[in-house]
């Protein structure tokens, strides 16, 4: 049974990328220790410092959203995707089997990711700006991107949040912001 871990952005690890164009650093992934081949689901939060391609994850559904950072625009050379992340809290989901291409629009933006396993797991990804009923999942992720949020009993600032992973009980948030301009990252992840 899992329990509920709380985490900050700033305590997380920073792995660099193997192509030296990015940083990423792991949130949570399951199952626990799983190498990239072999997660059921991941959520990270990456640093893309220049221009280059996306690592091809077959059989895998990754959505991404701009946090910070003036954006990159993704595209296929064959012209089937194309597409800006210049707006943050906008997510963007995709195939990772895609051969994807990033150029820069400016200068390093910070990223959020989430990979699913196609087939056995699928992520519902929304940003919330007001009080809000989370349903429960048996997996998921709670980041405050803006301001601060009462989880629950937890209060976490900007920066912060909670993840939780293969629950036997499962538990529903209630989401309530301190300010109007408070933004909430919402991952639930379920069986597909």
């Amino acid at each position: 049974m899992s329990t509920v871990q709380r985490f900050s952005r700033s305590s997380l690890p920073v792995m660099p990328w193997k192509n030296g164009g990015g940083t990423t650093q792991e949130i949570v992934s399951w199952p626990q220790g799983a190498a990239l081949d072999g997660f059921g689901w991941r959520v990270s939060i990456a640093t893309i410092a220049a221009d280059g391609p996306f690592s091809v994850f077959p059989g895998i559904d990754r959505s991404i959203m701009l946090l910070e950072g003036d954006g990159v625009r993704l595209f296929t050379h064959d012209g089937r995707i194309h597409r800006r992340l210049d707006m943050p809290y906008r997510p963007f989901a995709f195939s990772g089997d895609e051969a994807i291409d990033c150029t820069l629009l400016g200068g390093a933006s910070s990223d959020f990711n989430v990979m699913t396993r196609r087939g056995q797991w699928r992520a519902e990804v929304q940003v919330l700006d007001h009080a809000t009923p989370i349903e429960a999942a048996p997996h998921g992720v709670l980041l405050v991107l803006r301001g601060e949020w009462r989880l629950n009993d937890e209060r976490c600032r900007e920066g912060e949040g909670l993840h939780w992973a293969d629950a036997t009980t499962l538990q529903a948030w209630q989401a309530a912001p301190n300010r109007d301009d408070a933004r909430l990252l919402a991952v639930r992840i379920v069986p597909a």
